[in-house]
Formats: C-alpha cells, structure tokens, sequence
C-alpha cells in the first residue's frame, strides 16, 4: 500500500511543469525596476505634452486672429480686456457684419469655447495673453 501511495505522488508530479519560488522573485525584481525607471518618465513627458499643447493651441488662435483681421475692413478686435475662453466674444468692428472669430477656430464646443481650458485676453491692435489652467 505504502509503494503503491509513493508510485501515485510519483506519477502525479511527473511531467508537470512551473515556476520555482526563485524564478517568480527574480521576474518580479525585474518589473519593479522597469516600473521604477518608466513611471517618472512617462510623468515627464504627459507634462510636457500639456505644455506643447497650450503652445500649439495660442499659435493657433493667434494664426486666427490674424486671418479674421485680414479679412476685416476695420482691422480692428473689439477688446476683449477680461480673459475668456468663448471665441464667439472675440470680434471686429466691421459693420454691418461683426466678424467673430469662433468661425476662424475649429475645435472649439458648440458654445464657440476652448476645450483646452485656457483662456484668451485680446487687445484693439490683435495682441494676445494666454492664461493655462
């Protein structure tokens, strides 16, 4: 009884196969300073990204801008002194049509606002401060 119980553990653990507890350790030693090296990486480059993107979002409202003055026979903005992120609120002094420069952007909400969630102060003479969230 006693061989026929040994010859079954035998045949049980024969041909199976598996990690040792070492090997298991080993692997996750290695994803540890893979996570320990990505992690602040990956941080890094999300924050700059953000920044990239404020940049290339005023180039743009700035190109705009631009477009919408030279298309305007006054070439001049109604100032808009207090920061706003509602590109319909932005416009010429053209008459009898106001130019607005929401129908210059795209990527803007269905309200004519910014999505990025910076805000625009805009001088008569075109000039333009971004404030980032």
């Amino acid at each position: 009884m006693k061989g026929l119980m040994k010859r079954f553990m035998k045949q049980f653990r024969y041909g199976e196969k598996g990690f040792t507890l070492v090997e298991l350790l080993v692997v996750i030693a290695i994803i540890g300073v893979i996570a320990a090296v990505v992690v602040p990486n990956v941080g890094r480059f999300m924050g700059r990204g953000k920044t990239e993107a404020y940049a290339v979002e005023l180039h743009n409202v700035q190109t705009a801008t631009m477009a919408m003055l030279a298309d305007s026979d006054t070439a001049l903005l109604t100032a808009v002194s207090t920061a706003t992120d509602d590109m319909d609120d932005v416009q010429t002094t053209d008459s009898p049509t106001t130019l607005k420069l929401s129908d210059y952007l795209t990527g803007l909400d269905a309200d004519g606002k910014l999505v990025s969630g910076c805000s625009y102060t805009f001088t008569s003479d075109g000039t333009i401060e971004q404030t980032t969230p």
